[in-house]
């Protein structure tokens, strides 16, 4: 009798805990990052790259481009709204970090697409020197996300640092449409700055940097210093933030151009794979380097996958308790629909060509970030 009533016991404290944890709710918010490629409007600035105009070499229509903003809004609004926990989120991404933006005007127009516009998204951006005109920028949700400050941070890199002549015979360019970012005759590269955007989400003090690093133009090995510059540049800037408030919560996304296992990510950076390995709190933790491990890419190359688009945390979103907004998951957004079917690129993102509209060379990333509510 002692022994089936020590059962009944431990059954029943089981089933009560069971009970609990499918009692928990959680606030959810989705951050993303997603490069454009090439989100150009169709009037001509003439320090602007040309070949995005109705008599440009890519033929650019107006038609077109309200194609792309379309397409670009339809990924937008679903990343994240897939099951949590069995439960469905509905929410579109609270924060999207996005690259090859010509302008805010552009931003103004992805916005007020139907399926963007229920979400009230406010717009961070900056005007940068790159030479193809292509910035970073943030969109965030108003009801959730209260900016409190924005700053550009100029990534100074010069010619000197990368010797192109010294590429050797049987060296190619990576895939780049940034290959006009490095001019000869100039001593300076100009690319983009790094954005900062601190605000409350939620209530709760988060700092955001958004990143489009140097291309590949030249060689991955040659060109690598001015990737390894844009993580040092990050670093910096993440010691700062934690210098100014040792509790920081810091997020850095972007369009990397190098993998996470990469200098620039793993040394310039100093991310981690592992959340164990955080010893303080500006270490960063990067989802994505098990991710790329696991054979997951977020675009392709000569039959390659990579994940050069990468979200990463600083210790504090790694907390065990969820108090406050931690880090829970993070995930690549390749719907069928996003994907090349036939032909030379089948199972590439669909991308844009002279004949078809599609979406972008890259799949967009993201991550969740709970807080227990009850």
């Amino acid at each position: 009798m002692k022994l089936k009533a020590f059962i009944g016991i431990a059954l029943a404290l089981v089933a009560i805990q069971r009970v609990n944890a499918q009692a928990k709710s959680y606030n959810v918010h989705t951050v993303a990052f997603y490069n454009f490629e090439n989100l150009f409007d169709t009037i001509d600035n003439p320090n602007i790259d040309e070949e995005w105009l109705p008599n440009g070499a890519q033929n650019w229509t107006y038609k077109k481009y309200k194609q792309k903003l379309e397409n670009l809004a339809r990924v937008l609004s679903e990343i994240g709204t897939g099951s949590i926990q069995e439960k469905k989120n509905p929410n579109s991404p609270t924060l999207i970090g996005g690259s090859e933006i010509e302008n805010r005007g552009v931003l103004e127009d992805l916005v007020k697409q139907p399926n963007l516009l229920r979400s009230d998204y406010g717009i961070v951006h900056f005007d940068s020197p790159d030479k193809r005109g292509i910035d970073v920028a943030l969109l965030y949700q108003k009801k959730h996300f209260k900016v409190t400050s924005a700053i550009n941070i100029p990534l100074i890199i010069y010619k000197k640092q990368l010797d192109l002549s010294a590429k050797k015979k049987n060296e190619v360019d990576d895939a780049s449409d940034d290959k006009s970012e490095i001019e000869l005759n100039s001593e300076r590269v100009y690319t983009r700055d790094q954005l900062l955007v601190t605000g409350y989400l939620d209530g709760e003090e988060v700092n955001v940097i958004v990143n489009h690093w140097p291309s590949r133009s030249g060689g991955e090995k040659k060109s690598s210093p001015f990737r390894e510059a844009g993580g040092a540049l990050n670093r910096k800037i993440i010691d700062s933030l934690v210098k100014i408030n040792p509790n920081a919560k810091i997020i850095t996304m972007g369009d990397l151009n190098d993998g996470a296992y990469n200098r620039s990510v793993k040394v310039a950076l100093g991310a981690k794979l592992k959340k164990t390995e955080l010893a303080s709190s500006g270490d960063i933790y990067n989802p994505f380097e098990q991710m790329a491990k696991e054979g997951n890419a977020s675009l392709f190359y000569r039959d390659a996958g990579d994940i050069f688009d990468q979200i990463m945390v600083s210790q504090q979103f790694t907390l065990p308790d969820y108090t406050s907004f931690r880090y829970w998951k993070a995930g690549i957004y390749n719907k069928p629909y996003m994907i090349q079917t036939v032909g030379q690129y089948k199972g590439y993102p669909l991308r844009h060509t002279i004949n078809e509209v599609g979406f972008s060379d890259h799949f967009p990333v993201y991550i969740y970030l709970i807080k227990q509510t009850n």
